[in-house]
């Protein structure tokens, strides 16, 4: 990082605007290039674009550059043609911004997509504290305060059996637990927030 520069972060959720969807899912956008210096929190992140979660990623490496040393290869990740289009693109977002200032480039690889998700496995594929995370950021005004307990609780333990002890005290209780999760996810699925792969088909 470029010294005496104060940094920005980001944490689990990575906002994308909505016209990047299809580039995303397709492979085609795996790159976003933010203005200044940006230090991700995590590797694994949620993308989210156009209102809704579009995929699970892992972030695979963040670099800084002056704009005007961004080059192709920059202007490859990010799903343009060429340099030129890229930097006339950055310009248009970020009014104002110099040729001389930094920019983070945070390159992603999708692991998992949201709009095709495997009916068939449990929590659809899910992670349940990835359904937790959506559930509380999209879907927050549509449970009951207890199950937003129990879904925050979630996000910090990253374990059924923990928050069953942390939040009901009795790890005999995981079922509780399981029935929430269950539910948000039944939500995100009929708001159409995920999708499962028979349903992306039906759309088509």
């Amino acid at each position: 990082m470029p010294a005496g520069t104060r940094a920005k972060f980001i944490g689990r959720h990575l906002m994308l605007k909505g016209a990047y969807v299809e580039k995303i899912l397709c492979g085609e956008k795996r790159a976003t290039i933010r203005r200044g210096i940006v230090k991700p929190k995590y590797n694994e992140i949620t993308i989210h674009a156009g209102g809704r979660p579009v995929a699970k990623a892992r972030i695979s490496r963040v670099y800084y550059k002056k704009l005007c040393e961004l080059g192709d290869y920059e202007a490859k990740l990010e799903g343009y043609s060429s340099r030129e289009e890229l930097i006339r693109e950055l310009k248009r977002v970020y009014k104002g911004i110099r040729d001389d200032e930094y920019v983070t480039v945070i390159e992603f690889e999708v692991t998992q997509r949201l709009n095709k998700l495997p009916p068939e496995e449990p929590y659809l594929g899910l992670k349940p504290v990835d359904i937790a995370r959506i559930a509380l950021r999209y879907i927050k005004d549509e449970l009951r305060d207890f199950e937003i307990k129990v879904l925050i609780d979630l996000t910090r333990t990253n374990s059924i059996r923990a928050t069953a002890m942390r939040v009901l005290g009795d790890v005999n209780k995981r079922a509780v637990i399981r029935k929430i999760i269950k539910k948000a996810l039944r939500i995100l699925v009929e708001k159409g927030l995920i999708k499962r792969s028979e349903e992306s088909e039906d759309n088509k």
